[in-house]
């Protein structure tokens, strides 16, 4: 640094100062090929006091290899190839099954067809499926990173909250600063309004709930345990109008949003109530970020909707059906039980309960694929045509 008397080496380790700044903790951060230090690694989220070997074994009904120091402590968790000695990672395929020849984790969630390629100095953990054995592990270690958190420490009610006086609010809600709680709204218990956000006349919010940053909610019911994450805008007019021949007449938009228990809606989702029926999302279903749920739609339980998908008014998605990113779906359509749409899929007919449908416009798997090999010959032979 100049005037300073001191050149600054990159290579030097962070100062404490520093250190203690950023809350750095575990191993040190991403080095370039000559190991100089480019990203300091720090965490933003506390894990547990850590887990056993034995209590690893016991939560997920895993077998630990033959001499396994079951008291061993795990503190945290990581990918293969970034593990350390306190740190449990996962294979669950051969893509990886060379990197923990390498390993240098603490221990490893794994089958008994990669356990042997682990080093000696790695408890391996054989269990059937690594991967949802190893969610289990990281849920109890990182509880705090399932539910969004006030991002100002607040504890209750911030004093720049605006809560009207008509508005029940429950135990332990935290309201961030410059949030908006309007008339004779109702949320439950140790429910958290993130800042920013504006909770409109007579809605109702369950318990446990988190509403995050900058999100409005109007003319909407939302069940227990419901993550509205940052961005999100439910409960405005629907798309609606009567077309003639001197322009496009709003239709009242008079209906609600009912959003059910345990409920998870991504960053940026829109949600728009209903015109004469209510918009549903049905109990335990996950709608990805910048995704747009039109009036009327009835969403079922338990479903899973992928990033940037669209649906149209008066859609139907009955229970466990999947859509994948950028699907779009016609007004008045019904995808069965079950379901799934590849990505960018574009539906203008039901679809059959327990269907694989893909492409535009959306068909059945193996229909839509012929096509597209079909098309594939047909060019190929026009190239050879021409050379």
């Amino acid at each position: 640094m100049a005037g300073s008397g001191q050149e600054h080496d990159s290579r030097d380790p962070v100062p404490d100062r520093l250190a203690n700044r950023l809350g750095i903790a575990g191993p040190p951060g991403y080095r370039d090929p000559q190991g100089v230090e480019l990203v300091v690694e720090f965490s933003f989220f506390s894990n547990s006091s850590g887990l056993s070997v034995a209590e690893i074994a016991a939560l997920t009904g895993a077998n630990p290899c033959a001499g396994a120091d079951l008291s061993r402590i795990i503190t945290g968790i990581a990918p293969i190839d970034r593990a350390g000695a306190d740190d449990l990672t996962f294979v669950k395929d051969a893509q990886y099954a060379e990197a923990l020849a390498t390993s240098r984790a603490g221990a490893v969630l794994t089958t008994e067809r990669f356990a042997h390629q682990a080093p000696a100095g790695v408890v391996t953990l054989n269990v059937r499926k690594p991967y949802e054995a190893f969610v289990t592990v990281a849920r109890q270690m990182y509880g705090s990173a399932l539910r969004p958190v006030s991002a100002f420490g607040t504890q209750g009610i911030a004093p720049s909250a605006v809560v009207h006086p008509t508005a029940q609010i429950g135990s332990d809600v935290t309201i961030d600063p410059f949030a908006v709680i309007g008339p004779s709204v109702t949320i439950g218990a140790g429910s958290l309004i993130a800042a920013h956000a504006m909770i409109g006349e007579r809605v109702q919010i369950g318990t446990d709930c988190a509403i995050g940053a900058g999100s409005t909610i109007t003319h909407a019911e939302v069940g227990d345990r419901v993550v509205i994450h940052p961005g999100c805008h439910i409960g405005q007019d629907g798309f609606g109008y009567v077309s003639d021949g001197k322009g496009h007449i709003k239709i009242p938009q008079i209906g609600r949003v009912v959003i059910h228990n345990d409920v998870e809606v991504g960053s940026g989702t829109k949600i728009d109530r209903g015109g004469l029926r209510d918009t549903i999302i049905g109990e335990g279903t996950k709608i990805d970020n910048l995704c747009q749920i039109g009036h009327n739609c009835m969403i079922g339980r338990h479903c899973i909707i992928v990033a940037q998908s669209g649906l149209s008014g008066s859609v139907t998605i009955e229970d466990f059906v999947i859509l994948g990113p950028r699907t779009g779906i016609i007004p008045h359509i019904t995808v069965g039980k079950g379901a799934m749409l590849l990505s960018r899929s574009t539906v203008y007919d039901n679809v059959p309960a327990g269907a694989v449908w893909g492409g535009f416009p959306a068909q059945p798997r193996r229909q839509w694929l012929r096509e597209i090999l079909a098309l594939r010959n047909l060019t190929a032979r026009g190239r050879r045509t021409k050379t």
